[in-house]
């Protein structure tokens, strides 16, 4: 009976002391997502339920193009960002050099760089009348560089290059950490026995990695599907990025086709977070075999 007693005591002041951790989590995150499944359901005129926020961002012309506009953008950022942090991560891995050496101490800084300022300084740098332009006019006249203009402003290119500034440091450090598990001592037995280079990344390195590399391509997927600050500084104003699309219907006072963005941007990055907690699940079922 004190046994029991001493449980329930016990089960009482752990169920306090999360409650106010709890309620906070349900008037500030819950409640808001609720909130805004509801209101995207809503007719701005009438207030009756209604699919037709959600038609609308699939039939019509302008915002269609918004959501495959955004959906692409992050898709590549996802494909450019791995493939480049993977190869770096490889090379930090295996290189003992100096320059390995110095670029494994510098490779995150542009993580403690303000976005607002690393996008600001990118403009002055990319644009056609920036640094890059300014340092092709020292060349002679004859140069096929000279008067180069990047042409990265206003479009795709440019958004893309500065979700590869703030995206790659971030997914090097986990693929760099997953590779950190290889022994070192299991690819000198692979090479001693006469496999190749391509061999031992493809049947050692590559299948012993891939979880980790699937969890950042999909933190790098959920960073850059709904973004603000860069496409509204860089991006073109047609199409645009969702996240600018739905600061835009906030201004319109467009609250209920908002909303209906909203869901739309966390539907997306739930899949993600599926893909996410899927291959977690995997990872740990492989480790226990």
């Amino acid at each position: 009976m004190l046994a029991r007693k001493s449980k329930w005591k016990t089960g009482l002041i752990i169920v306090g002391m999360l409650a106010p951790a709890l309620l906070i989590a349900v008037g500030i995150v819950i409640y808001p997502i609720i909130n805004t499944i509801i209101k995207s359901f809503m007719d701005s005129k009438t207030g009756a339920f209604t699919f037709s926020n959600y038609v609308y961002l699939f039939t019509n012309k302008l915002a269609r193009a918004h959501v495959w506009y955004t959906f692409w953008i992050t898709c590549l950022t996802v494909v450019f960002a791995i493939a480049i942090s993977y190869l770096l991560a490889l090379y930090l891995r295996f290189s003992n050099g100096k320059i390995a050496k110095f670029i494994g101490t510098l490779y995150l800084l542009p993580r403690f760089i303000p976005g607002l300022v690393a996008v600001y300084a990118m403009k002055i740098v990319i644009s056609d009348s920036g640094l890059l332009n300014r340092l092709s006019l020292l060349l002679p006249e004859s140069s096929f560089l000279y008067d180069f203009k990047p042409g990265l402003l206003y479009n795709a290119k440019g958004i893309i290059l500065m979700n590869l500034w703030f995206n790659i440091p971030f997914a090097t450090m986990i693929i760099t950490a997953a590779l950190s598990g290889i022994s070192t001592s299991i690819v000198e037995s692979a090479r001693d026995v006469g496999a190749g280079k391509l061999r031992i990344f493809f049947k050692m390195i590559l299948p012993l990695s891939i979880g980790d590399v699937m969890i950042a391509a999909t933190f790098v997927f959920m960073s850059n599907i709904s973004p603000f600050t860069t496409p509204y500084l860089i991006g073109a104003n047609h199409p645009m990025m969702l996240g600018v699309y739905l600061r835009k219907q906030f201004s319109s006072r467009n609250y209920e086709l908002a909303a209906a963005i909203s869901v739309l941007i966390f539907l997306f990055s739930s899949v993600s977070a599926v893909v996410y907690i899927y291959t977690n699940l995997k990872e740990k079922a492989w480790e226990k075999n």
